[in-house]
């Protein structure tokens, strides 16, 4: 990781792989953003709610309707900068560390981290932040890609991915029983889809694919051709989705390009 991808303060700029809104994305991203907000709306009717590394927030408008209560935050201040634009006073967005968060034990009833928990380095330390965090019986929802594919290409500044089993016995360790489900199935077996997921798996073993948020739209555009813009906030009206499915938590899924996990406390 080159000097000129860290802030002064040795954040790295996550703001070359965040998704904003208002950018161009693919129909399969789009959908995938859907059903992660979707998926944890139904965890948090009438529930003190937490986001931690929101990012800039397209989901926060839809998890700020359903909630009772809404807190988010980020640990990277220029990205945070871009979802406190949108929403001025409406929500309550903080800047913070998703292991280290300023609130008081018991605090809220559902703690959110999508698509990030590949970016923290010590995993056992979140999970111990966010059992702290909850209230008994509240709910700990995880989204994360599925590193277990054939073409798997891992996000810049990350750490370590996990599978279903590895996730369940940490969750286990840390006081939290799981259920998993996965989201997004890969595409059944044929020939263009196989050509196509030997090509990924190539460029990506080549370093091919590229690493910026721009580069890669680039590409998408390329390989997908039309791409749709995405919402700088979801509506509960805009939410359209498909219930992500159970899977397994005791081996590894090979079908599904996003995992989820809901972690009660115990």
């Amino acid at each position: 990781m080159s000097a000129t991808t860290r802030s002064a303060a040795g954040v790295p700029d996550f703001t070359i792989v965040t998704e904003h809104g208002g950018e161009a994305v693919s129909a399969g991203q789009m959908a995938r953003l859907h059903q992660r907000y979707g998926w944890a709306g139904s965890y948090c009717h009438d529930k003190d709610v937490l986001e931690a590394a929101c990012g800039t927030g397209p989901g926060l408008g839809y998890l700020n309707a359903v909630s009772r209560r809404l807190v988010a935050g980020d640990l990277s201040a220029a990205v945070l900068a871009v979802a406190q634009q949108h929403y001025g006073t409406r929500i309550d967005l903080r800047p913070f560390d998703a292991c280290s968060v300023p609130f008081d034990d018991a605090s809220f009833d559902v703690v959110i981290l999508f698509e990030a928990l590949y970016y923290l380095p010590d995993i056992e330390r979140f999970f111990t932040e966010a059992h702290r965090l909850l209230r008994p019986r509240g709910v700990l929802l995880l989204a994360t890609a599925n590193k277990d594919l054939f073409d798997f290409n891992p996000s810049p500044f990350s750490h370590r991915y996990y599978n279903p089993p590895e996730l369940a016995a940490l969750l286990a360790t840390a006081g939290f029983t799981s259920e998993f489900f996965g989201g997004s199935p890969i595409s059944p077996p044929g020939f263009s889809s196989t050509v196509f997921r030997l090509a990924k798996k190539i460029a990506v073993a080549c370093h091919l694919i590229p690493r910026s948020m721009r580069g890669k739209r680039l590409l998408k555009r390329l390989v997908f051709g039309r791409l749709v813009r995405m919402p700088r906030e979801l509506t509960p009206d805009q939410v359209k989705f498909e219930p992500p499915v159970p899977t397994a938590a005791q081996r590894p899924d090979r079908i599904h390009q996003v995992l989820y996990c809901a972690a009660t406390k115990a």
